[in-house]
C-alpha cells in the first residue's frame, strides 16, 4: 500500500512538472511575440545646442553654410536664402519622426525630406512633406521618387486630405512623420493630413530645407520602429 501511494506521488509530480514546462513554454512563445511591437528607441537628431551630426548642401557653394544654418538657445534658425537643406549623415528607414517649426516672422515655404538619396543637389531624390504655408501636409515626389496615391504622373504633387492645420506664424507647429515599410503617414498638431503607401524609395537621408525665407525648428528626434 505504501509503494502504490510512492507511485501515486510520484506521478502527481512528474504531471505537475509537465504542466510547469508547457507553461514555460507558452510564456516564451509569449514573450516573443511581445518583442515584435515597435521599439522605443529615441535618436536626438538635434542635441539643442550644435549641428555636429549633420551636413549641408546650398545652391551656392561660395556661401558659408554656418551663416546660413545656426543654433541659438535650443532653436535651429534656417535663413532661407541660399536655396538648399541640413541633411542628417546618417540614413534612417522605420521610425516616428518628431519635427517642431515655425515662421519667426512671415508665412512663407520650406520642407522636410525624407528617404533623401545622395548625390546631394537643389532638388535631390526624395519625399518631401510641404511646409509651405496653407500647403503644410502636402507631399512632394522629387527626383523620380514615387508614390502609390500619385496617380496623376504629371504633377509631383500629392495634395494633403484635410483643411490646414498650421498655427498663426510665430507659434510652434508640431509634425508627427510615421515611416513604416513603403508607408508614410503625417500628422500636424493632431490632425492627419496626408498618408501614402507603396513609397519609393523607402529609406534615405532626413533634410529640413533652406527655401526663401527664415524659418525655425526645435525638438527634432526620432523614434526607432520595427517593420
Amino acid at each position: 500500500m505504501k509503494f502504490k501511494y510512492l507511485k501515486i506521488s510520484l506521478f502527481l509530480l512528474m504531471a505537475a512538472a509537465t504542466v510547469s514546462l508547457n507553461s514555460c513554454g507558452r510564456t516564451k512563445t509569449k514573450k516573443n511575440k511581445d518583442e515584435a511591437v515597435p521599439s522605443t528607441e529615441k535618436v536626438m537628431l538635434f542635441n539643442g545646442k550644435d549641428l555636429s551630426n549633420w551636413t549641408f548642401f546650398l545652391k551656392d557653394p561660395s556661401m558659408d553654410a554656418a551663416e546660413v544654418f545656426t543654433v541659438k538657445d535650443g532653436v535651429i534658425h534656417i535663413k532661407g536664402d541660399p536655396f538648399g537643406y541640413m541633411r542628417t549623415v546618417e540614413v534612417f528607414d522605420n521610425y516616428a519622426l518628431h519635427v517642431e517649426w515655425r515662421y519667426p516672422a512671415e508665412a512663407t515655404n520650406s520642407g522636410v525630406f525624407i528617404h533623401a538619396q545622395q548625390p546631394d543637389t537643389i532638388w535631390p531624390e526624395c519625399i518631401e512633406i510641404q511646409l509651405k504655408a496653407g500647403d503644410a501636409g502636402d507631399f512632394l515626389c522629387m527626383g523620380g521618387s514615387d508614390m502609390n496615391e500619385r496617380t496623376d504622373k504629371s504633377t509631383r504633387v500629392v495634395a494633403k486630405l484635410a483643411e490646414s492645420a498650421e498655427k498663426p506664424v510665430g507659434e510652434w507647429n508640431i509634425m508627427e512623420i510615421v515611416c513604416i515599410s513603403d508607408n508614410i503617414d503625417v500628422t500636424l498638431n493632431d490632425v492627419l493630413m496626408n498618408r501614402a503607401s507603396g513609397v519609393n524609395p523607402g529609406q534615405g537621408h532626413i533634410c529640413l530645407q533652406s527655401e526663401g525665407r527664415a524659418i525655425e525648428f526645435r525638438n527634432v528626434y526620432l523614434t526607432r520602429l520595427e517593420e
